[in-house]
């Protein structure tokens, strides 16, 4: 039982007051057809379902939002999670209690993620410096995280490209000391180089200090054939992120674009196993939480079970 106060106590609070307000707002349907979902078909075995926490409103001086956003994200139905640095940066000087909170809600924490402005980068790199990745691994492994998970900004010619991948193995190398490994995240401008640095990436990072998060909305969006790039690269990917674009604006997964059915189609096929992470964001910042993760989990369940 909770004590009167306690953020877990504040945490089931909200989590009621976030369902009153899905309710008044005619969200709460979507929420209980993604969660029925949840709890009926099969998924190909494997293959686990996570969510970007960047569509929810979570104040990092209060914790208790981010631990009641877990709970709305397992009714739901999803098994995991990522979430930005910044949401948890407050928990890396005494991790103890945030990491059994996290581990209560029973959901894995698949990565935290490292994403600025492309100009807040380092400009040699094109990574986060290492003076922001090593706090963030440490705090990260600290409090449970499987993954650091680097952005990046494009790289502008070949010894950019080169220095890009030497720093990316250097993350991977400190990474791997503190008990997390590095997954790099595109967007769509990697798939858009002139110089082909997707593909160099993939092929000239350290295979056992790299790993990588294919956003294959990004890469739809960047003009790839997403399908073909999973099978060519698909042993150095440890999860993916989908998202939906319609007239190149970000739409509720399922309803633009993006070949979902025949991207998850093509994950099972080949017999890939990991996470498979639906990202809902919007051009205009907002963050609609529930209203717009739970259609997405709802369309993500569909195109793996159909």
């Amino acid at each position: 039982m909770a004590i009167p106060g306690t953020t877990e106590s504040k945490s089931r609070r909200e989590v009621l007051q976030a369902l009153g307000m899905l309710a008044a707002s005619g969200a709460f349907s979507s929420l209980e057809s993604a969660r029925a979902l949840g709890q009926s078909g099969r998924v190909p075995a494997g293959i686990r379902f996570g969510v970007q926490l960047n569509a929810f409103p979570i104040d990092p001086k209060r914790f208790e939002t981010f631990t009641a956003t877990l709970e709305q994200v397992k009714q739901i139905g999803y098994q995991g999670f990522e979430a930005g640095f910044r949401f948890l940066s407050e928990q890396f000087a005494a991790p103890e209690m945030a990491r059994h909170s996290i581990e209560r809600t029973g959901l894995t924490f698949f990565g935290i993620h490292i994403f600025f402005a492309n100009n807040l980068y380092d400009p040699t790199t094109r990574i986060a410096a290492a003076s922001v990745y090593e706090p963030v691994a440490r705090g990260g492994a600290a409090l449970g995280a499987k993954h650091l998970i680097l952005s990046g900004a494009p790289a502008e010619n070949a010894d950019q490209l080169k220095a890009k991948i030497d720093a990316l193995n250097t993350a991977g190398r400190f990474a791997l000391a503190t008990g997390i490994t590095v997954a790099y995240h595109n967007h769509w401008w990697e798939f858009e180089s002139k110089i082909g640095e997707i593909e160099a990436l993939y092929t000239q990072t350290d295979p056992g200090l790299v790993h990588f998060v294919l956003d294959a909305g990004h890469a739809f969006h960047g003009g790839t054939d997403v399908p073909a790039f999973i099978r060519a690269h698909s042993e150095r990917i440890v999860g993916f992120h989908l998202r939906d674009f319609k007239n190149d604006q970000y739409v509720e997964l399922g309803t633009g674009d993006f070949p979902l059915h025949q991207v998850a189609a093509t994950i099972e096929q080949i017999g890939w196993k990991g996470w498979v992470e639906n990202e809902e964001e919007r051009a205009d910042h907002s963050q609609g939480g529930e209203k717009v993760i739970a259609p997405a989990f709802k369309a993500m369940k569909e195109a793996f079970t159909s």
